[in-house]
C-alpha cells in the first residue's frame, strides 16, 4: 500500500509491554500517572506503553508522562511522545488530558467510545476516530453467527505528542509500533507518521475482512444454487445475518472517507507535508474497500431474492403434486359416491361382472390421469 505497509511484515511480533498503575500519591494528576511503571498488569485498563522518540529513535528508559513531555519540550522540534492506552477510565485519562491540554469534548468521546469515524481539530491538536474490524472465525454460517467484530482507535495528534486510545479486544498497536521503530527515518517525521501508520493498518484490516466476508458470500451462493442436495439450501436467516454483518463493516468503512480526504488534501500544522501524500494512498484503498462492500451488498440482495424465488418455486411444485393426486383420487371417490346412493335401477347393478368392470374403469382412469400429470411435470 505504501512505505508503512511494509513495516508490519517485518519479523518480530512482540506485544506492547503492559504497565501497572502506581498507587495514588502526592502531586498533580498528571504526575501521579506513572505511564511507564514496569509492573503494570495486562489486566488493567489504562496505559500499555509510553515512549519518547528523538530523530525517529526510541529513547531508552522508563518515564512518567510529565517527564516524557518535559524531556521533549526542552528539545523542541526533534522529538515527540507516544502514549498508548486501552479503555481508560475518566480518572485514568484526566491526568493526561490536563498534561497535554486535550479538549474536554474529545476526551469525553475517547473515554466513552461508540463514535463514528471522524476528524476534528481543536486548536493545535487533531482528534481522529477510526473503527477497527476483525473477522470472527466460524465453522458454519448460521442465522446468529458473528462475522464482523468492531472496535475503535482514537488518536490525539499534537506537535510533539501522540496519544492513542484503543477500545475493543483487537487492533493492538504493539506490532505497528515495532515496525515503525524499525524505520527511524520515517518515524522522524513526527506524530503525523504515527497517525498515518495507524490509518494504514486499519484500512489494511478492512481489506482482509472484506476478503474473508467474500468467502462467506461465495459459500452461501454455492449452497443456494446447488442442484445436487436441496436439503443443504441456505435459509433466508443465514443470508440476512450475513447482510447485517456486512452493514456493520460498512458503518466502519464509509464514514472514514471524509477524514482521509481532509488529511490528504488539506494543509495542517500537525501533518508533515511528506506524510500528507501517503494519506491519499490510504484514501484510495479505502475507496476500493467501499466499492467492494457496495458490490457485496448488491450480491447478497440478489442471493436473497434467488433463495426466496426458489422457495416459492418449491412451494408451487408441492402444490401441483398435491393437486394432481387430489384429481386422481377424485375419480374413485366420484364413482363410489354414485354407487353408494342405493338406487334400485343402477347401470349393471345385477350383472355378475359389473363390480369388476367398475373397478377396472376406476383403475384405468387413475392410470391415465397419473400418466398425463407425469408427462406435464406435475408428478
Amino acid at each position: 500500500m505504501s512505505v508503512i505497509r511494509g513495516f508490519r511484515r517485518l519479523p518480530g511480533r512482540a506485544r506492547e509491554s503492559f504497565r501497572t498503575r502506581p498507587a495514588p500519591g502526592p502531586g498533580t494528576a498528571a504526575e501521579r500517572v506513572d505511564l511507564a511503571h514496569p509492573r503494570r498488569s495486562p489486566l488493567g485498563t489504562a496505559v500499555v506503553n509510553c515512549a519518547v522518540y528523538r530523530d525517529g529513535v526510541r529513547r531508552e528508559g522508563h518515564l512518567t508522562a510529565a517527564e516524557a513531555i518535559g524531556y521533549v519540550r526542552k528539545r523542541p522540534g526533534r522529538g515527540f511522545v507516544w502514549i498508548g492506552l486501552h479503555e481508560p477510565s475518566e480518572e485514568e485519562f484526566a491526568g493526561l488530558a490536563e498534561l497535554f491540554g486535550l479538549h474536554p469534548l474529545a476526551v469525553e468521546d475517547a473515554v466513552h467510545a461508540h463514535q463514528r469515524p471522524k476528524l476534528e481539530r481543536y486548536d493545535g491538536t487533531l482528534f481522529t476516530v477510526l473503527k477497527t474490524v476483525r473477522y470472527v472465525e466460524h465453522a458454519r454460517l448460521t442465522a446468529t453467527s458473528d462475522v464482523v467484530e468492531t472496535g475503535e482507535i482514537m488518536v490525539f495528534t499534537g506537535p510533539d505528542f501522540v496519544v492513542t486510545v484503543r477500545h475493543g479486544g483487537h487492533g493492538s498497536l504493539g506490532p505497528l509500533r515495532e515496525s515503525l521503530e524499525a524505520e527511524p527515518e520515517h518515524l522522524a517525521k513526527g506524530p503525523s507518521a504515527v497517525l498515518h501508520a495507524i490509518a494504514d493498518q486499519v484500512v489494511d484490516h478492512y481489506l482482509d475482512v472484506a476478503a474473508a466476508v467474500r468467502d462467506d458470500i461465495d459459500e452461501v451462493e454455492a449452497i443456494v444454487f446447488a442442484e445436487a442436495d436441496r436439503r443443504r439450501r441456505s435459509e433466508p436467516g443465514q443470508i440476512y445475518q450475513l447482510k447485517r454483518e456486512l452493514l456493520e463493516l460498512k458503518r466502519a468503512v464509509a464514514p472514514l472517507d471524509r477524514p482521509l480526504q481532509l488529511l490528504s488534501e488539506t494543509a495542517m500544522p500537525t501533518i508533515d507535508p511528506d506524510i500528507r501524500r501517503y494519506f491519499g494512498d490510504v484514501a484510495d484503498h479505502l475507496t476500493r474497500v467501499s466499492e467492494q462492500i457496495t458490490g457485496y451488498d448488491a450480491l447478497i440482495d440478489s442471493i436473497l431474492q434467488a433463495n426466496l424465488a426458489q422457495v416459492t418455486v418449491a412451494q408451487n411444485e408441492d402444490m401441483r403434486k398435491i393437486t394432481a393426486w387430489a384429481a386422481i383420487i377424485a375419480v374413485p371417490t366420484m364413482v363410489c359416491g354414485v354407487y353408494g346412493m342405493n338406487f334400485d335401477h343402477m347401470p349393471e347393478l345385477q350383472w355378475t361382472f359389473g363390480y369388476p368392470l367398475v373397478l377396472a374403469i376406476i383403475l384405468t382412469s387413475c392410470l391415465l390421469l397419473h400418466r398425463g400429470f407425469r408427462r406435464n411435470g406435475w408428478l
